[in-house]
């Protein structure tokens, strides 16, 4: 089992504090749900575990199976097993997708290590076909004149082929409709197991409904101020996150 582990975690962006300190644990074999109002800090969570460096980390601390990853780059957190799945994903043209995860692939390996041609084929195929994604796909300039469904299906099929063991999927449900989002669901849910840990952040119950999290987290005002089973994503979804924070005494404000 790996550990990812966030320890009073404060983040700043330009001089304003988003994150005031958030604790949370995240293990492999589990996936967690982070829920909570717009403008509470969720993908300044993302950001800052991957190493944004616009996101400045003013006190605590992140650890990967107990060793602390502050001081490692971007390209450093992917290969010990970290994978962000952004919720408005880059295009890059003159780059093909293949040729984008095929270099994601091999990046830091010994010859002797790197994934053949052959081979790499063989599995992009594979994973295609599990998210109905087109052989064409493969040949397009990266999320390059990309629908939204098509993007986030794109982001689904580099977690397939990268295999890492802690994904962050910040809010990969948006824009989706019911058919793109059980395509997406499907790649996400064919990943679960023992060598794989997954954060994903959503707002909403119907995400939920086809990945089933082990554990939901909500934030609000920064912090995570409330945990529990797959249940409590429901109860949001009925209450609504106003109700639950009056009770627990947080003020609510919902921000555009």
């Amino acid at each position: 089992m790996t550990v990812l582990e966030i320890k009073d975690l404060h983040v700043s962006i330009e001089e304003k504090e988003i994150l005031k300190g958030v604790n949370l644990r995240l293990q492999t074999g589990q996936i967690a749900a982070i829920m909570g109002p717009n403008g509470t800090g969720k993908s300044t969570l993302s950001a800052a575990i991957m190493g944004n460096p616009n996101y400045e980390i003013t006190q605590g601390d992140i650890l990967f199976d107990g060793e602390s990853i502050l001081d490692l780059e971007v390209d450093e957190r992917a290969r010990l097993g970290l994978f962000l799945a952004m919720q408005y994903p880059s295009e890059i043209p003159g780059i093909t997708n293949a040729e984008f995860i095929r270099a994601a692939m091999n990046a830091g390996k010994e010859d002797e290590e790197k994934i053949s041609v052959l081979d790499f084929i063989t599995k992009l195929d594979e994973k295609m076909e599990l998210l109905g994604m087109r052989e064409e796909m493969a040949e397009r300039y990266l999320n390059e004149g990309f629908s939204g469904g098509e993007k986030k299906r794109n982001e689904i099929l580099q977690l397939l082929m990268l295999e890492p063991r802690f994904a962050l999927l910040d809010e990969i449900d948006s824009g989706l409709d019911i058919d793109a989002l059980k395509v997406v669901s499907k790649g996400v849910n064919a990943m679960r197991g023992e060598g794989f840990g997954a954060m994903i952040i959503t707002h909403y119950q119907r995400l939920l409904n086809y990945i089933q999290p082990d554990v939901v987290h909500v934030m609000m005002d920064g912090k995570v101020v409330l945990s529990g089973g797959a249940e409590l994503a429901a109860r949001l979804e009925q209450e609504g996150y106003a109700n639950i924070a009056e009770e627990l005494g947080y003020e609510y404000h919902e921000e555009a």
